[in-house]
């Protein structure tokens, strides 16, 4: 460790790093996340590279995994962004770098020297591999599911009335006879079997700030609880505090890229949520004898072979098809139509970096606004200065696509019109500085209207940004406590809005006059939330399996996969409808009544009866006993998918995954302290005592400090 460099730890196990520098702090912490965080880093590292079944394991879910890395190529075309990082960013990035490979040669997982996995030295390239990582699962990747599934519902043979009742004013140029001509590849890897080897699965957040005129310090107040699959140990973030004589920076980390992501500094505060940017396209290619239409001529791809080693097995040569829209799924020898898909992060990186690091010495929001719009991928952020400002910018890549499309269905690969033409400037993304109200608010909802371009076509539902929307304007004089209290709201508006219609119509029985007289709130204690779950969840069968889609389809969305979790609102919307051809002919009260007497006939159970999830371990999760502690839980967990607390919880590859808060973190400008709380610990060390230290208070509703003056203990 560097003379000038001083680590320790808060009272409550966050790593406090004190230095003369910056690029000191950057160097602490690369070490800090080697020596906390380790394991995850390297498995993390060892999956984005495709060497799952090189290094730890050699079956042949293993080996889909690899393909799948390896077909997104995120170890590759680096040349380009690490050429963007600024000068002094790049030191920031090298010393991170440095302090990495200190903190392995000082202490490395044991788990991972168990299963033979070897140092290798953390070099940029992984910071970038990580970034990207972060911006495609399964962010950017949920948008290529949902493109997807309705490319099946077209080759089901639903109706384009059907399809544009459900997927409103998003389906100009959608050409339906050749949509049903594309053989649809068997997936390389489905997307449920990354969450089961602990890939990182991110999805629904919330972020808010309100600004001084309506809180009780004079001071902006802002807030972040981004919502992740939260059932794995370690945490997803690693909390630390950075600082030198006159600067700090404190909050959110991840490990394996140097930076915070939901924060603060003395004169900045930041959070962060997903922003359902539509950068992933696909384009239908004719093919034959290796080849691909274009302009009424057939050009060859490009050819890239890769080679996966397997452990005491053979290796196996893969070879993938390229274009200027992205890597085929398919094997063009085979004369059809295929799907080619691009993602438009796909060389991210070095724009980025920039952008992230610079949050740590802009003082103030505008000028942030200004350098995060820079960021490739997708993402709300949210931002408060100590003078009083507040604003919301908005991310990513955003393609130029052909007029009036919106990427949501596949275009034509032969016909150049159809290709992307750059991509928009990112001053014309949605942002607001010192909105009028007062306050911003963001939870993955559509905030086109905020920009000049509309990059959004599949947000999800505002439920819980008008939950916040309608706390803020209903309030005053904001503490600190009050944002804290808002986090764990348990109040649904879409199970508000259903129960108008719902309640005239049900049944005299006793669960009947329960859901009458529900709350519209999922405490864990709660019979209604309950009640109301069941026949929601039959209703949907009836609309959209029975009468459409069949039964089982609609049973497999709900309960394998993220379909309603991510897009719900579009199914809801038909739902709600007072009419619609998915009804087939029933009015929506002879479906609700129907539905209510057949569902509701049912035990009573409290929501925390079916909202049970463990915590496991990222690599032994379920396979060691218990006593030793890998695995923490079972809790029951509050909050439903239209909560401000998000408490979704599903399967996914046989196993229950959830989402829910991974980190809360409250910052009032007027001090330089923020409060927080997440579901894990400091450390990915089993036998540390910060392993899982934090998690009780995140069940209670507990919050620590995080402050540049907090007191100190050994490291």
């Amino acid at each position: 460790m560097r003379e000038n460099i001083k680590i320790k730890r808060t009272k409550q196990g966050i790593p406090k790093v004190t230095a003369n520098t910056i690029e000191d702090c950057m160097y602490a912490l690369g070490y800090i996340h080697a020596v906390d965080r380790g394991m995850q880093m390297i498995f993390m590292k060892t999956l984005g590279r495709g060497r799952l079944s090189e290094l730890l394991d050699a079956s042949d879910t293993s080996l889909a995994i690899d393909i799948f890395f390896r077909r997104m190529n995120w170890y590759g075309r680096t040349s380009k962004p690490l050429s963007e990082v600024e000068p002094e960013k790049r030191k920031w990035l090298d010393s991170y770098c440095l302090g990495v490979n200190e903190g392995f040669a000082k202490t490395y997982p044991f788990e991972l020297t168990l299963l033979g996995v070897p140092k290798e030295t953390w070099v940029i390239e992984d910071c970038i591999l990580i970034s990207r990582m972060i911006g495609y699962l399964t962010l950017a990747q949920s948008q290529a599911e949902i493109e997807r599934l309705f490319i099946e519902m077209v080759q089901a043979g639903l109706s384009e009335t059907h399809l544009k009742e459900l997927f409103p004013n998003i389906l100009a140029g959608a050409n339906y006879d050749w949509i049903k001509k594309i053989q649809l590849e068997e997936r390389v890897i489905s997307p449920e079997i990354l969450w089961e080897i602990g890939a990182p699965k991110m999805m629904a957040s919330n972020n808010w700030v309100i600004g001084g005129k309506l809180t009780k310090s004079g001071k902006p107040i802002l807030s972040n609880d981004p919502h992740l699959e939260i059932n794995r140990l370690p945490a997803v973030w690693c909390e630390v505090i950075l600082t030198t004589r006159d600067w700090f920076a404190m909050g959110g980390s991840m490990p394996g890229i140097p930076g915070i992501l939901t924060g603060r500094t003395k004169d900045l505060s930041f959070g962060v949520t997903y922003a359902f940017v539509d950068g992933h396209d696909s384009w239908m290619e004719q093919c034959r004898e290796g080849k691909y239409l274009k302009e009424g001529k057939y050009k060859p791809f490009l050819i890239r072979k890769e080679t996966i080693l397997r452990k005491k097995k053979k290796r196996e040569e893969i070879i993938f098809y390229e274009n200027e829209h992205g890597t085929l799924a398919g094997d063009p020898y085979k004369e059809g139509v295929y799907l080619s898909s691009l993602w438009a992060g796909v060389e991210s990186g070095g724009a980025s970096v920039n952008a992230v690091l610079s949050l740590l010495t802009i003082k103030n929001t505008k000028e942030a606004m200004e350098s995060i719009r820079e960021l490739e991928t997708a993402w709300n952020f949210v931002i408060a200065d100590s003078e009083g400002n507040i604003g919301y910018q908005m991310t990513g890549k955003v393609p130029k696509r052909k007029k009036n499309t919106s990427g949501f269905v596949p275009y034509c690969g032969w016909d150049k019109k159809d290709d992307w033409n750059g991509f928009e400037s990112p001053a014309d993304l949605p942002k607001s500085y010192n909105p009028k109200e007062g306050f911003f608010v963001t939870a993955n909802n559509d905030l086109n209207q905020y920009g000049k371009v509309k990059p959004i076509n599949m947000g999800m539902g505002s439920y819980r940004a008008d939950r916040i929307t309608n706390l803020i304007r209903n309030g005053s004089n904001f503490t600190v406590d009050d944002v804290c209290k808002m986090h764990y709201d348990v109040y649904s508006l879409e199970a508000e809005i259903f129960m108008k219609i719902l309640k005239p119509l049900l049944p005299d029985t006793e669960q009947g006059n329960i859901l009458a007289n529900w709350d519209f709130k999922y405490d864990v204690e709660s019979k209604g939330a309950y009640l109301f779950e069941v026949f929601y969840k039959a209703l949907f069968k009836e609309v959209f399996g029975k009468k459409n889609l069949g039964e089982k389809l609609i049973s497999f969305l709900q309960e394998e996969t993220g379909v309603f979790v991510d897009f719900y609102d579009k199914f809801v919307n038909i739902l709600l409808a007072e009419k619609s051809i998915w009804f087939g002919g029933e009015t929506r009260q002879e479906i609700y009544r129907r539905i209510a007497a057949e569902s509701l006939n049912t035990p009573i159970k409290t929501w925390g009866s079916v909202q049970e999830i463990s915590f496991t371990h990222i690599l032994f999760g379920g396979k060691l006993p218990r006593f030793l502690g890998f695995d923490k839980g079972p809790i029951a967990l509050p909050g439903g998918r239209a909560t401000i607390s998000q408490g979704q919880i599903y399967r996914a590859a046989g196993r229950k995954t959830s989402f829910a808060a991974s980190i809360r973190i409250v910052s009032d400008m007027a001090t330089n302290d923020s409060v927080s709380n997440m579901p894990g610990g400091a450390s990915d060390r089993r036998f540390s005592k910060w392993y899982s230290s934090d998690l009780e208070n995140w069940i209670l509703g507990k919050y620590k400090t995080l402050s540049p003056n907090s007191e100190e203990i050994k490291f």
